[in-house]
C-alpha cells in the first residue's frame, strides 16, 4: 500500500511575526500523512531551528545549501517527532542527518545540486541503516530539455503570470527513487505529493525529505524557511 505525504505551507500572516516577550504564535507548516485508508492528517508541525545569531545567520547559511528544522508532535511544540541538521554543505553538495526524539540518527539525506559533478540534474540520495540507498533525480532529461530550449521566452512567461496572478513557471520537479530495482519514493509535482512506496522506510524520514525538498521548491526567494521574520 502506497503512502503519501504533503506539506501545508500557509502564507504569513502579521499576527504569527513576534518579537520580545511575546510568545511565539503556534507552528503553521503542516506534515500530512494518509495510507490510503482515511484522510491525510496532521503527523509533524515544521519550523525552522535558528543558530547563534538567529534569522541573519540562518539565511546566511543557506545560501551553501545548510537546512536546519524541527518537526514537532503538535503546532504548541510539545515534544519533539523529529530534527534535521545539516551535516556538511558544500561546493553544490549537501548532507543532511535526520535525528529521532533523543537524538539517534535515522538516516540521511544527501542533496547534490546539477551540474556539481555528479549529472546535469540534481540527484537526491535517501539512506535509512539497513536498507539501499535510494537514488532519485530532479525531472527528466526530455523536459530539461524542453525548458532550454524555451528558456528564451521565459522572462515574458515571467511578466505574464505577474500580471494575470497566476503560477511562475518552473522547471521539472518530478522526483523517483530507484534502489535494488524498486521505486520506495516518488515525488510527484502536481499537488506537491511525496509518495511512501517501502514499508520498512521509516515515516520520520519520509516527513523530513518533504519539508527539504519544499524548502528548495521556492521561486525568486520564496521558499518557506527563508522568510526574514
Amino acid at each position: 500500500m502506497t503512502a503519501v505525504v504533503t506539506m501545508k505551507i500557509p502564507p504569513v500572516r502579521l499576527k504569527d511575526m513576534h518579537g520580545g516577550d511575546v510568545p511565539p504564535p503556534p507552528v503553521r507548516n503542516v506534515v500530512e500523512f494518509t495510507d490510503g485508508s482515511g484522510p491525510a492528517r496532521p503527523v509533524a508541525y515544521v519550523e525552522r531551528e535558528l543558530p547563534p545569531g538567529g534569522i541573519p545567520a540562518y539565511l546566511a547559511a543557506r545560501g551553501s545549501g545548510a537546512r536546519s528544522f524541527v518537526l514537532w508532535g503538535d503546532e504548541n511544540r510539545g515534544s519533539r517527532v523529529a530534527t534535521v541538521v545539516t551535516e556538511s554543505a558544500r561546493d553544490g553538495v549537501a548532507t543532511y542527518q535526520v535525528l529521532g526524539s533523543y537524538g539517534e540518527v535515522i538516516g540521511t539525506i544527501v542533496r547534490e545540486k546539477a551540474l556539481s559533478g555528479r549529472g546535469l540534474r540534481t540527484r537526491w540520495t535517501v539512506r535509512q541503516p539497513g536498507l539501499p540507498d535510494a537514488v532519485g533525480y530532479k525531472g527528466r532529461i526530455f523536459w530539461w530539455l524542453v525548458c532550454w530550449l524555451l528558456s528564451p521566452v521565459a522572462p515574458f512567461a515571467l511578466v505574464i503570470a505577474a500580471f494575470e496572478n497566476g503560477d511562475f513557471p518552473r522547471g521539472p520537479r518530478r522526483i523517483i527513487w530507484r534502489a535494488s530495482g524498486q521505486v520506495p519514493l516518488e515525488f510527484k509535482a502536481f499537488g506537491d505529493k511525496l509518495r511512501l512506496r517501502a514499508p520498512e522506510l521509516d515515516g520520520r524520514l519520509g516527513f523530513a525529505l518533504i519539508a527539504l525538498l519544499r524548502s528548495f521548491d521556492g521561486w525568486l526567494g520564496n521558499s518557506w524557511d527563508d522568510r526574514k521574520k
